[in-house]
């Protein structure tokens, strides 16, 4: 970490969470001399990352939060990690989709990112079991309507599956998995609890799971948008193999070496802001 008084907080505890979970637990005068902040803003930091359920706080400092396969943080709780991170993936994401085709987005706080930049994205006919991301789209049709100018031409047409609500917002079970077993998407951009050489796509929902399972299956083209803390995490239960995926859309914190593995197995990594990365042939 480099001395920056000028950091956000956002991008000052994400780099705190790095540090914790790195070394497996951190002191708070360590903190304030690598990142060149007061003690009271460490604390804070500790604090925010502490209600969000990803930090322990203990005398001194904090220790990382050891998660159980089947734990499942909600929406509100995901949403607060990476934002930089998922913004940026979202906007490489976009930039593969392809004006006047079908995809998938299933859920996920990284999917919700990538929905507010597919706006932009013509004719695009979009399949979802996340009620964020399907609320993305009604609501910038109802601006616009509000504004008296009527639906954006290009807007996308918007599918929304039915099903039960999960944690994370995101519709699943049988209802959901008949829809998608239906239909069938050019590209499908799916967001993931944890992704591994050994488990490959994985999640700590098992209805999740087997919906996901229909998503990829219905899909030509699986492209994955994860932030680099999804490397190495193992959910309860998996639904693709890494080589069912075609793409890996992430960011630079990902690790050279872990860049390395991920080159063996996917056809294409995509970290935004740099060159991608196809495998050869």
């Amino acid at each position: 970490m480099s001395d920056n008084q000028n950091l956000l907080a956002e991008q000052r505890r994400a780099l705190i969470l790095d540090e914790v979970r790195r070394r497996g637990g951190v002191r708070v005068n360590e903190l304030t001399r690598k990142l060149n902040v007061s003690d009271m803003t460490v604390r804070r930091d500790l604090d925010a990352l502490a209600r969000l359920g990803v930090v322990e706080k203990v005398h001194g400092g904090a220790v990382p939060v050891a998660e159980a396969s089947t734990y499942e943080p909600g929406f509100e709780a995901k949403s607060g990690l990476e934002l930089s991170a998922k913004e940026d993936i979202a906007k490489a994401a976009a930039a593969m989709a392809t004006p006047g085709t079908a995809i998938g987005l299933a859920g996920g706080t990284t999917a919700f990112a990538l929905a507010q930049q597919l706006l932009e994205v013509p004719d695009l006919t979009v399949v979802t079991n996340s009620v964020r991301v399907a609320d993305v789209f009604y609501n910038a049709q109802r601006s616009a309507a509000l504004g008296g100018v009527g639906p954006r031409p290009g807007a996308a047409t918007v599918v929304l599956t039915g099903g039960v609500r999960t944690p994370s917002d995101t519709l699943v079970g049988p209802v959901a998995d008949a829809a998608v077993r239906s239909l069938h998407f050019d590209v499908l951009f799916l967001g993931v609890h944890g992704i591994s050489v050994e488990a490959g796509l994985s999640t700590p929902n098992l209805a999740e799971a087997e919906t996901n399972r229909h998503f990829v299956r219905a899909a030509r083209r699986v492209v994955v948008v994860a932030d680099h803390t999804k490397w190495g995490t193992v959910g309860l239960s998996s639904f693709a193999s890494l080589d069912q995926v075609d793409a890996l859309v992430t960011d630079p914190g990902l690790p050279e070496e872990a860049r390395a593995e991920i080159s063996e197995y996917l056809p294409e990594l995509v970290v935004a802001g740099e060159p991608s990365r196809t495998a050869e042939i």
